[in-house]
């Protein structure tokens, strides 16, 4: 259990870097600096660099830690996989607690490297967090993006339980689940940053402050939502069967 409670702390941890990293140079308004975004580019190449960038990330964590822990490196994911009884109770509550550990180190170690940019505002510039209202860029609301959540947690998560089921369990599993986190992500960046994973959005959020840490609960409780019917749905329609 040692193993798997340090192997969904470290994915998480690298999830958030990585990813909420590019998000934060690709959108970020940096000081005296021009972001990624505007050297040029357009919103929709952000938008598949950023997404590209959690797809990527998460399928190389997928083959670097998924035979110690399955590489949930999500609360969603745990809570998907305890409905759908793929994960005791105990494990799950382990799993929880190192992957919000992992999101809060994650985007510690991140808003570090980018202090030392005299350019970097961590008000400002942020860190890649999630949001609603004026922090979404075509201002949904509240309700939207739970909704908008709820749906791309249940989809993302839907396929990770069918994918990794033994009877379809295969090299190709962390390339299915990487490209399933890229699609949700170049839909839902546009709504509200994209979260699909509590302790990703909950790390960024505790760092910025502000209106990120305000907004973060529906970025905790959505997804969470999300998991739970996806668990419903895998075992509604007789795919859990596929495990047994």
């Amino acid at each position: 259990m040692r193993k798997k409670f340090l192997a969904e702390l470290f994915g998480t941890a690298v999830l958030v870097f990585f990813a909420c990293g590019v998000a934060t140079l690709t959108f970020g308004k940096f000081e005296g600096a021009k972001s990624v975004l505007g050297t040029g580019g357009s919103a929709a190449a952000g938008i598949v660099a950023t997404s590209l960038a959690f797809g990527l990330v998460l399928m190389g964590l997928i083959y670097a830690i998924g035979s110690i822990s399955g590489c949930h490196v999500n609360p969603a994911v745990t809570i998907g996989a305890l409905v759908a009884k793929r994960i005791s109770v105990t494990d799950a509550i382990s799993y929880l607690v190192a992957q919000f550990i992992g999101g809060i180190v994650g985007a510690g170690l991140l808003c570090f490297a980018f202090s030392q940019s005299p350019d970097y505002s961590r008000t400002s510039t942020g860190l890649g967090a999630d949001g609603y209202g004026a922090s979404s860029m075509i201002h949904i609301s509240a309700a939207g993006a739970f909704l908008a959540e709820v749906i791309m947690t249940a989809l993302f998560v839907l396929v990770i339980l069918a994918a990794t089921g033994k009877a379809s369990a295969g090299l190709m599993t962390g390339v299915v689940i990487g490209l399933t986190l890229t699609l949700v992500h170049l839909f839902g960046i546009s709504v509200d940053g994209t979260s699909v994973n509590p302790a990703r959005s909950f790390g960024p959020a505790l760092f910025v402050g502000g209106e990120a840490l305000k907004q973060v609960w529906v970025f905790i409780v959505a997804p969470l939502v999300g998991g739970v019917l996806a668990a419903l749905i895998h075992n509604g329609l007789g795919l859990k069967s596929a495990d047994n």
